[in-house]
């Protein structure tokens, strides 16, 4: 029996996504949670095969939660969700070494196909966005500057931008406060940016936070 956890902060998105995953008389889902946190926490009491999270989720996103399963080295891969059709997510993705990455709109079509690719130990991307990713690099116009960015350094944008002080970022992060300020000004730098409202800016931009 194969484990999958639902991660979406949308109760009707999990619904959906739950009746489709249990259409597979062999897959259960074995946890759901509405944000980037709970869903490290319902993964590392689970022990999931697949998570299907949500690109844009409160506290952490869908890249970071990755980012958090990898490190503590748990045998279950990521699926990220997302609504917004921008090829530099999928690069992003990339990085941060997530080996699914599907539309929301597709989902209905194609999430039984990316669960069972990714548990057969193959990466599944939406086409559409692949084929964009392959043109930008192809063409030589891949936007490098927002790139910069570490994931680490984008989930503290994130959090920034959701109106997080760098202590509740550091106690969400579990981070200290100066290794919290010391990610806020490398992303700042990085991105050329002077002030706060300018790291909102970029995360809405980004899609990271919803504006």
């Amino acid at each position: 029996m194969k484990r999958i956890v639902i991660a979406d902060d949308h109760e009707v998105v999990r619904s959906g996504l739950r009746a489709i995953v249990e259409t597979r008389s062999d897959w259960i889902v074995s946890g759901e949670a509405t944000n980037g946190e709970q869903a490290v926490a319902v993964a590392v009491e689970t022990r999931p095969d697949v998570v299907i999270a949500d690109y844009s989720m409160p506290l952490m996103n869908g890249l970071e939660v990755s980012r958090r399963l990898k490190s503590m080295h748990l045998r279950t891969e990521v699926l990220i969700l997302t609504m917004h059709e921008n090829e530099e997510l999928l690069t992003e993705a990339i990085l941060a070494g997530v080996r699914g990455f599907l539309f929301k709109s597709d989902a209905s079509r194609h999430l039984i196909f990316a669960i069972e690719a990714l548990l057969d130990g193959r990466p599944y991307f939406t086409g559409v966005l692949l084929e964009k990713l392959l043109h930008e690099y192809q063409a030589g116009k891949q936007n490098t500057s927002d790139m910069l960015l570490t994931a680490r350094e984008q989930g503290v944008v994130q959090l920034i931008a959701e109106g997080h002080t760098n202590k509740s970022i550091g106690v969400i992060l579990k981070l200290s406060v100066k290794t919290v300020e010391t990610h806020r000004a490398s992303a700042m730098r990085k991105l050329r940016m002077s002030s706060t409202a300018e790291l909102v800016r970029y995360a809405v931009r980004r899609k990271l936070v919803n504006p």
